[in-house]
């Protein structure tokens, strides 16, 4: 019995949905658009057109850059780097006047020019001291300092390290704000002598380009015109230490005053010094001091016999003048200070009747006879 009816249908004919004709099942070519064949004279009006599009486009895109370009405002410049500042280090006189002027420009290359910068070296605890010699020869405002800077050649400012503690940093930042007669130095408020003396010389060389730095401490009554006038003078060296020189025993007894830890190094008397209640140096000696590395430099535990032993390094001129280290006033003091008055006095009342004196305050410059032969 055959397996299939003749009349059936193949299961696979089931299985197709329609039946593909021999012309159907033949790869179709891909579907071409044709467009009417373009006239030559058409094509070229078309591209001229669409250049002169592109040239206009351009040229508007052109005047409209260049009329925003005029119209911008100039960036704004950076502030420029001020040379009151040194690190930690900062003149409180110079940080006033450039915010208070602000066309004035104290730019990073350039050092103020003066005759001489007078560092009144002081301390957190002497704020009645700074008062009293604002109160006589110290000038008591920033007008005062451009004044007597403009009059004499020489700035004056009080110098001091920054105190560790904090409310005692806000007493002096205080003071400084009111005042703005402060140089902060980069050291701390603690710190040696030494060490301090080298941070001033370093600050003030830095921020002066002065012809002498001067150290003075806050308990003498100085007369800033005698000064000028001493510092003014011509002289042959150009490397000059000037001060009330000294000499005396060193001290090699741990128990007794001015003890010196490093005594075996001096023998048994110091060398020729000046005292460090006012003393000054050439600019000549600051730069070398200001340029040396400071561990390089000896340090000794008091800072008068420290300076004294760096000029002895150098060819300096060792100048010894009375007139800085009087004890009373006279017709040509320059400075006046009890050596015997060490912290036992009262200075700040000591200061003013130095100043209510006639002969300490309103005597002239120089002396009548020292002016006729001049």
């Amino acid at each position: 019995m055959p397996l299939h009816h003749p009349k059936h249908r193949h299961h696979d004919d089931d299985l197709l949905p329609y039946r593909r004709s021999d012309d159907e099942a033949k790869p179709r070519r891909p579907y071409t658009p044709t467009f009417a064949a373009a006239s030559p004279g058409s094509a070229n009006r078309l591209l001229v057109l669409f250049a002169a599009t592109c040239l206009i486009l351009a040229a508007a895109s052109f005047a409209f850059a260049v009329s925003v370009s005029r119209n911008r405002p100039p960036p704004p410049q950076p502030p420029p780097a001020v040379a009151f500042r040194c690190g930690p280090a900062e003149d409180s006189l110079r940080s006033f006047l450039a915010s208070s002027s602000p066309g004035r420009n104290y730019s990073a290359g350039d050092r103020e020019k003066v005759l001489a910068v007078v560092g009144v070296h002081t301390e957190h605890g002497s704020a009645a001291r700074r008062a009293s010699l604002r109160a006589t020869w110290f000038p008591p405002n920033p007008e005062g300092i451009v004044s007597l800077e403009h009059g004499t050649g020489l700035t004056f400012r009080f110098v001091s390290g920054r105190p560790k503690d904090k409310q005692k940093m806000e007493d002096l930042q205080k003071e400084a704000d009111m005042h703005h007669d402060f140089l902060f130095i980069d050291a701390d408020e603690d710190t040696k002598p030494p060490q301090k003396m080298l941070a001033f010389f370093k600050t003030a060389y830095h921020m002066f380009d002065a012809e002498f730095y001067v150290k003075a401490d806050d308990d003498i009554y100085l007369r800033p015109d005698r000064l000028a006038a001493l510092l003014a003078k011509e002289r042959s060296q150009h490397r000059t230490y000037v001060g009330c020189m000294k000499k005396g025993p060193v001290v090699n007894d741990p128990n007794m005053k001015w003890y010196e830890s490093s005594w075996e190094l001096l023998g048994n008397e110091y060398f020729v010094h000046a005292s460090g209640s006012l003393y000054a140096l050439s600019s000549e000696v600051v730069e070398a001091i200001a340029s040396a590395k400071s561990e390089s430099l000896r340090m000794f535990d008091y800072e008068d016999v420290t300076v004294g032993a760096w000029m002895l390094t150098m060819n300096v001129k060792h100048e010894d003048n009375r007139a800085m280290c009087d004890t009373a006033c006279t017709p040509t003091s320059i400075a006046v200070w009890d050596k015997k008055c060490s912290g036992s006095c009262n200075i700040t009342e000591k200061i003013k009747q130095l100043h209510n004196t006639t002969l300490c305050s309103k005597s002239p410059t120089l002396p009548p006879e020292v002016e006729e032969e001049e």
